[in-house]
Formats: C-alpha cells, structure tokens, sequence
C-alpha cells in the first residue's frame, strides 16, 4: 500500500511540476528518459547512467530528482553541488563499477538534464 500511495505521489509531482523539458517515458521502475531529443554526446552519456545506475536503484528516483530539484530519500536539494556528491558517492559503493571517468560523465549529464528540466 505505501508503495502505490508513493508512486502515485510521484505521478502527480512529477506530471505537475513546473520542470516539463524532459521527455519522460514509462512509470514507476520502467520509468525512464526519452534520449531522442538530446545531442548526440549526450546520448551515448545517458546509456552510461542507465546502465550503470539502475543497478541499485530505478531511474525514476533520479527523474524525481530532475524534475523536482529534490533528491527523493534525503529531501535535500538536488542541484549542481548535489550531482557531484552523490557521483562520488556512487563511485564509492563497490556494486556500482563505476569507474572516475564513467562519474564523471554522469555528473556532467545530470548537470545537462538539471539545466533541461529549469526550461
């Protein structure tokens, strides 16, 4: 039941919100990105995030993130700052196999689609 009442939460926060300029395709843990309308850079980097990422966890927490400019767990703000932290902090879990570069271009990626959801 927590879980419908979250997902159904999400659904009206992130159909809601202010932040419309990423193309969002799915729900729930299917939930992810429409790349078509990114450059060409940047879309071999979004198939570096969504392989690597959705090892822990759904896309959709990064997507509420994006949207909302609120990490999902903490409540705390997920802006430029919080990028590179949580970067490092995915580096740092010994699953992610995610190595300095591979961050690196995750980080600038969200930074890209924190800028795209602004719009």
């Amino acid at each position: 039941m927590k879980s419908v009442l979250l997902s159904l939460f999400l659904c009206l926060i992130l159909n809601a919100s202010a932040h419309a300029a990423l193309s969002v395709l799915g729900t729930g843990d299917a939930m992810h990105l429409d790349p078509a309308g990114f450059p060409e850079n940047r879309k071999s980097e979004y198939e570096i995030m969504r392989i690597k990422c959705v090892k822990c966890h759904s896309l959709e927490r990064v997507i509420f993130a994006l949207k909302t400019g609120i990490a999902p767990i903490s409540g705390q703000p997920f802006d430029r700052s919080a990028t590179k932290a949580y970067g490092i902090k995915m580096m740092r879990k010994p699953d992610s196999n995610m190595d300095k570069n591979e961050v690196k271009t995750v980080v600038e990626l969200l930074n890209y689609l924190l800028d795209e959801a602004a719009r």
